[in-house]
């Protein structure tokens, strides 16, 4: 079992900049990939971006350039550097984890948190 809290939301004018937070605990981190998730209003959950114990990342298209993800192992947490945030990215923001490759499909995830809201305003 590992259980995650995501921290970090919060209300951000265009252009701005925030960092997300996911703590883990439960299980050995090792061989656990950590993923971040988004979900908007009426709208699927999206991929954002995922890492692996190694630090190799896989980030969605449209996410790269603007959104960092980063861990620390010793801490048994993952990061979400989001910069020149757009109303668009308006979202609440999920941590996930699953056993072995860093995978883009919500579905193939196990451990989800609960969630932190990012509100984007123009």
């Amino acid at each position: 079992q590992v259980q995650l809290v995501e921290s970090g939301g919060g209300l951000v004018q265009a252009g701005g900049s925030l960092s997300l937070s996911c703590a883990a605990s439960g299980r050995t981190f090792s061989n656990v990939a950590m993923g971040w998730f988004r979900q908007a209003a009426g709208k699927e959950r999206e991929f954002v971006a995922a890492i692996v114990w190694s630090g190799k990342t896989n980030y969605a298209e449209s996410m790269k350039g603007r959104f960092t993800i980063s861990r620390d192992n010793e801490k048994k947490a993952v990061y979400l550097q989001l910069n020149s945030l757009k109303p668009e990215d308006t979202a609440v923001y999920y941590c996930a984890a699953r056993n072995g490759l860093m995978l883009s499909s919500a579905n193939d995830y196990v451990y989800w948190g609960q969630g932190t809201q990012v509100t984007v305003s123009s």
